[in-house]
This record gives C-alpha cells, sequence and structure tokens, in this order.
C-alpha cells in the first residue's frame, strides 16, 4: 500500500477511534493506540510499520516534546530533580531497574539480555509521559513536575548506560569498562554544561536589561510569524542534534532546548499564535500518527511464553507504581499526587522501544526477548492514562473543588 494511503488511512481512523474514547470519558491516546492494534500485523494486518511510519513518528515525538517544553518552566523542572525530587528519580530507575534484572535471572536469561531487560523495565518515555499529561492539563501541577524530571532521569540514566553497553571493547577488561564509563559520563556533563550555560546566559541578558520578547518582535516584523515559528524550531533542532551527537537521545537534548524558551520571550498574542500552530500540527495530525504507529507494532503471533510476559508486565507496571508512590510518600506528597506519579511513570513507548530495537539490531538480544519488550512497551503505555483516569482524576477533580 503507498505511504500516501496508509498515513491516509491511520489518522482517519486513530482520530475516530480517539473521539470515540473522548465521548466516554477517555484520553483519545487510548483509542489512537488502539486504532494502531486493529489496523496492524495483530488484527486486520491492513497496514505494517515501515521505516517511512518511523520517520514521520519521530517528527511527531519532536513535536510534542516542543510543545510541552515551550508549556513548561525551565527552572521548576531543574528544581524538581533536586532535592526532593531526586528521591522519585531515583526510585524511579532503581526499582524497576532491579525488577526486571530479577525477572531475567529467575529465568536463567544470560547477563546482556538480563541487563537490557532492566533498562527497558526501567524506562519512562518522556514524549508519552508529556502527551499523557497535557491531555489531562496537568502540565503545571506537582504530578507533572516530579514526573517529567523523573523521565528525564530514568531516559538520561538508560541511555547513558546502553551507550557504555554498545561502546563496551571485545576485551571487558575492568580497565577498558572504565574507560568507556568515562568517555560516556563527560559526554554527559558536556551535555548538562551547554544546557545550563545557555540558561545562565539568557538569565544573564534578562538581568541586563535586555527585553527578549522586543527581539523576537523585531524578528517577526523582518522575517514574519511563520519564519519565527521555523526559528524556533531550528533552535531546538540544534539542541537535538548536539545530544544526539554525543550519543545520547535527540528527545533529550530537543525537549531541553524547547524547555530554555520561555513564554516571556514573546507577547502574549504572539505566544498564543505560536501554541496554536503547534497544537493544530501536533493534536490535529502527527501525535494521532505517532499513538496510532506503536499500535502497530503489536503482534499477537509473537508471543512464545504467556507466562514469561505476563511476569514481564506485572513487574513493570508494579515497579514503577511503586517506586512513584513510595518516592512521592517520602517527600510529603498526598496520596493521591504520589499514586498519580506512579501512574505516569508507567508510560514507556517510543523510548523503550528505541533501546529495545537498537538492542535487536546489534544482536544483544534475540527475536524473542525483542517481541516482549515491544508488547511491554504498548501495553504500559495503554493502560497508563486509563489508570490515572480511573484512580486518579476524580481525586484531583475533588480536590479542585474543596480549593474553589
Amino acid at each position: 500500500m503507498p505511504l500516501l494511503t496508509s498515513l491516509l488511512i491511520l489518522i482517519v481512523i486513530a482520530r475516530l477511534f480517539g473521539q470515540i474514547f473522548r465521548r466516554f470519558k477517555q484520553p483519545a491516546i487510548i483509542g489512537e493506540m488502539l486504532a494502531g492494534v486493529v489496523l496492524g500485523p495483530s488484527l486486520l494486518n491492513f497496514i505494517t510499520p515501515s521505516p517511512a511510519l518511523s520517520g514521520i513518528s519521530e517528527f511527531a515525538v519532536f513535536l510534542i516534546v516542543l510543545s510541552a517544553g515551550l508549556e513548561m518552566n525551565f527552572k521548576e523542572v531543574i528544581d524538581s530533580m533536586r532535592g526532593k525530587g531526586v528521591v522519585i528519580a531515583l526510585l524511579g530507575f532503581i526499582l524497576p531497574l532491579t525488577g526486571g534484572i530479577l525477572v531475567g535471572a529467575t529465568f536463567g536469561m544470560d547477563v546482556t539480555r538480563t541487563v537490557f531487560l532492566g533498562l527497558c523495565v526501567s524506562i519512562t518515555a518522556l514524549p508519552v509521559t508529556v502527551s499523557i499529561l497535557q491531555s489531562f492539563k496537568l502540565l503545571g501541577s506537582d504530578i507533572a513536575r516530579y514526573s517529567v524530571a523523573t523521565a528525564i532521569f530514568n531516559d538520561i540514566a538508560a541511555l547513558l548506560a546502553l551507550g557504555v553497553i554498545l561502546n563496551l571493547p571485545e576485551q571487558k577488561s575492568l580497565q577498558a569498562v572504565g574507560i568507556s564509563i568515562f568517555h560516556a559520563s563527560w559526554k554527559l556533563v558536556l551535555l548538562c554544561a551547554l544546557i545550563l550555560g545557555f540558561n545562565m546566559l539568557l538569565q544573564k541578558l534578562i538581568e541586563m536589561g535586555v527585553h527578549i520578547e522586543r527581539l523576537s518582535e523585531k524578528l517577526v516584523d523582518i522575517i514574519g510569524n511563520e519564519a519565527l515559528f521555523g526559528i524556533l524550531l531550528l533552535f531546538v533542532l540544534i539542541f537535538g542534534s548536539v545530544s544526539a551527537a554525543l550519543g545520547f537521545h535527540f528527545i533529550i537534548g530537543a525537549f531541553f532546548g524547547a524547555l530554555l524558551i520561555d513564554r516571556t520571550f514573546f507577547l502574549a498574542s504572539r505566544y498564543n499564535e505560536l501554541e496554536l500552530t503547534l497544537s493544530s500540527i501536533t493534536g490535529g495530525f502527527l501525535a494521532p500518527v505517532f499513538f496510532a504507529t506503536l499500535g502497530l507494532e503489536f503482534k499477537v503471533e509473537i508471543i512464545d511464553s504467556f507466562w514469561f510476559v505476563a511476569v514481564v508486565l506485572v513487574v513493570s507496571i508494579a515497579t514503577k507504581v511503586l517506586a512513584g508512590w513510595l518516592g512521592g510518600r517520602l517527600i510529603g506528597l498526598p496520596k493521591s499526587h504520589a499514586l498519580g506519579i506512579g501512574f505516569i511513570l508507567n508510560g514507556r513507548g517510543v523510548m523503550e522501544l528505541v533501546i529495545a530495537s537498537i538492542a535487536y539490531e546489534r544482536g544483544f538480544i534475540g527475536q524473542d526477548l525483542f517481541s516482549v519488550l515491544i508488547i511491554m512497551g504498548v501495553v504500559t503505555t495503554m493502560i497508563t492514562p486509563f489508570m490515572f483516569r480511573k484512580w486518579i482524576m476524580p481525586t484531583l477533580a475533588l480536590e479542585s473543588a474543596d480549593r474553589t
């Protein structure tokens, strides 16, 4: 089937399923992913995953992250990763990683496959996290700040570990492993220094009385509002490219690049125009394609051991919920907020699939484990908004009513 035909069918069905789920007061994300499952190899086998669809999906992820970064505040996210927030971030990575490794060891897997299982279980996909929070209109909440901060920390830690594993020499002596870890660490430090340094430069300019919003208006006068949107995309692409060049995922740098663009850099009307443009492109077109493409990866026939799949799913869900709840309670968050963080952290989606596909392509894992990891990523991402809607949103609604 031609790409454009596949894309058209995917968009129409995903939007239709999304609207149906909205009618039943469920996030559209669930319907969009279910559309991919129905159209994909699991049921109708009408559309199959392809490199072209994957490329469009990656662009969708980029715009989702850009939109989320524009809505969030850099200082609040960084503050969430320091002090109390680091408790949730550490638990959100260590507990699932340990759970995944224990499952691998229990089922007699070799060390490499066990480590990759642990890494994939520990992932919380940043794009999925922000998309789910956006769908519930909670990006400005404590749940969002701690969930996003934990997702960033988890993804960076997992991708750093992946970079170290991929760069390990064939002769794995203690000295060679140490050198490999050192190289990955200084690249991470360099990326953090670039992001923090640029943020400090912006703050310094503001302290010196430079009105960045006036500069952006001058750009609009010279090149037009559409070109300003293009410049913002280019700015974020630069950060994403630097992140990818250093061996980390493109999305990590892109998110921080968008996060550095504060809403105070624009006039209110101009910022609203940018948001409207982004939401139209992302929510109306690319986001449904992204989530439907995840659904396409779900293949029932590749399941060899339902028992192993069941254990992986239970451990992956339970460890994330426990980590979020325990971390949230330790730092003094209400029970509903702590549990909400645990539910949100379950969304693995694209990031987990990235690590799984890299491991599969490099020969670190086989088709059997790769298939299980795909199922885990799709299933945990699909049930995350459902659990949050059912058990957290009613409590948050009551809290909001009490405050008013």
